[in-house]
């Protein structure tokens, strides 16, 4: 419970009592998935009493987006920036890890809100989209946590370090209540192997551009799987 605790509040803007050591969940990244359900979960249970679609995809982006406390959505617009920057490795890293935001982030952060935004509201039913998406999400995160080799010192690294390839295991088998949605099961399936996808390029093209991974690039793979799926989801 205290791993579950330390994720939440790593992963959540939710008040969740007095800081538990970040340890515990370092050594169970694997539960990345567990603040999907949380996340996703709350979205949906508000989403589920709006009808109109428009309002109910705005209404869960800004659910799942305030609960994270758009951490993860920052480290989309430092990727943003990174892939942008024109030059050599060191630039492009420079470019990411700034404190500026630049032409790259801002149009990262449009492009992949848009697809989210205009997918959610043909997904059916939204509120199961959501949390298929932002599981999803989770897991890639998941995965490039244990297969991301940092290219620097960070909370990448230090979560990296005590990661395992086993990990990949636990982290895909708590995706199997997502089974239990009103989605077509093949759906969900196609969602799952999105997320693996999308987690494999980010990694290829982090290793080509970066020479490894950082939590922006994590950060990053959470905000694109989500729309990925979500958009995967409004077209099946």
């Amino acid at each position: 419970m205290k791993s579950v605790l330390a994720l939440l509040q790593f992963c959540t803007s939710l008040p969740l009592g007095r800081p538990v050591e970040f340890e515990y969940f370092a050594r169970r990244s694997y539960l990345y998935p567990l603040a999907g359900y949380v996340i996703g979960g709350i979205a949906a249970g508000i989403t589920y009493w709006i009808a109109p679609p428009a309002v109910g995809a705005a209404v869960a982006l800004a659910i799942v987006l305030v609960l994270s406390g758009c951490n993860h959505f920052d480290g989309l617009l430092d990727f943003g920036d990174g892939l942008m920057a024109h030059g050599s490795r060191e630039k492009r890293i420079a470019a990411m890890t700034d404190r500026t935001t630049g032409a790259g982030a801002v149009a990262a952060g449009i492009v992949v809100t848009l697809i989210a935004f205009a997918g959610l509201q043909s997904a059916a039913p939204i509120w199961a989209a959501i949390l298929t998406a932002e599981v999803s999400a989770k897991v890639a995160m998941s995965y490039l946590t244990t297969l991301g080799v940092p290219f620097r010192e960070g909370i990448h690294s230090y979560l990296h370090g005590f990661a395992r390839p086993w990990f990949l295991v636990p982290a895909t088998l708590l995706t199997l209540p997502l089974f239990l949605l009103p989605l077509p099961p093949a759906s969900v399936a196609l969602a799952l192997a999105a997320a693996a996808g999308i987690a494999a390029v980010i990694l290829a093209l982090s290793r080509y551009l970066f020479g490894g991974v950082n939590g922006d690039v994590v950060g990053a793979a959470n905000e694109i799987t989500r729309a990925g799926v979500i958009l995967l989801l409004a077209l099946l």
